[in-house]
């Protein structure tokens, strides 16, 4: 039986640099998969590949062992959407026009209001703020904002790259608590994160790239306890 998202043997270049070089990785349904690295070992690159944001040298993504295609809004209509680092809301716009925004690809928009009371009862911080400007909210409302608005595309898979970029621990742990209840929900995840111990105690595996190579694979939680793991991105002090 295939994977639900299987990448093989991706390849990104961005002119001499080689910012991928053959990683490959599989998503099982309703498993939550992350991808650690520091700073500059391809991780967005990577997700943005996934997506046909940027152009791959070689490589291929398959959906239900369907191919996926090489365009972006139509890899969104086969089943998969990214909340993208930094956020990217439409800070213009009001929330609920952000919201109404991720269901734009949609062929039907019959079922988008129960998914946006769905958002909301992940999120009530957005309903609240249901007719404020993106631009106003905090970071962390922000960064709900983002996932909510991937999730209004209605995913099989849902992208998350580095949704604890820039916020306080306690946000951070709201934030991937419904992320979990995403996942129970019947959403694969696939996470890519600096912050290895949020990456690792949220997801059931874990692949390590390095400087655009595969370094590591395995369970999230052997990982954990791995000496090499903990002392290169858990540091001191961070035993499980």
């Amino acid at each position: 039986m295939s994977a639900l998202l299987e990448v093989r043997d991706f390849h990104v270049s961005y002119g001499a640099i080689k910012a991928l070089q053959g990683f490959s990785l599989s998503l099982e349904e309703r498993e939550i998969v992350s991808v650690i690295g520091s700073n500059g070992a391809g991780k967005s690159t990577f997700m943005n590949a996934v997506m046909g944001m940027v152009a791959r040298d070689r490589g291929e993504a398959f959906l239900d062992g369907r191919k996926l295609p090489a365009r972006s809004f139509q890899v969104v209509r086969s089943g998969l959407s990214l909340a993208p680092e930094g956020r990217k809301i439409f800070a213009p716009l009001t929330v609920l026009e952000n919201l109404q925004i991720g269901a734009f690809s949609r062929a039907k928009q019959s079922g988008a209001r129960a998914d946006m009371e769905w958002v909301f009862y992940l999120f009530p911080r957005l309903k609240e703020r249901v007719r404020q400007l993106a631009g106003t909210l905090s970071g962390g409302e922000q960064q709900m904002l983002a996932i909510g608005r991937a999730l209004m595309a209605r995913p099989r898979v849902l992208l998350l790259d580095e949704p604890s970029l820039g916020l306080a621990p306690i946000v951070i742990r709201d934030i991937f608590n419904e992320l979990r209840r995403v996942n129970e929900e019947g959403v694969s995840i696939l996470l890519v994160e600096q912050n290895a111990r949020q990456a690792l105690l949220l997801s059931h595996r874990t692949y390590v790239l390095q400087t655009g190579r595969l370094l590591k694979e395995g369970p999230s939680k052997t990982l954990l306890t791995d000496p090499e793991i903990k002392s290169a991105y858990l540091g001191k002090g961070q035993a499980p």
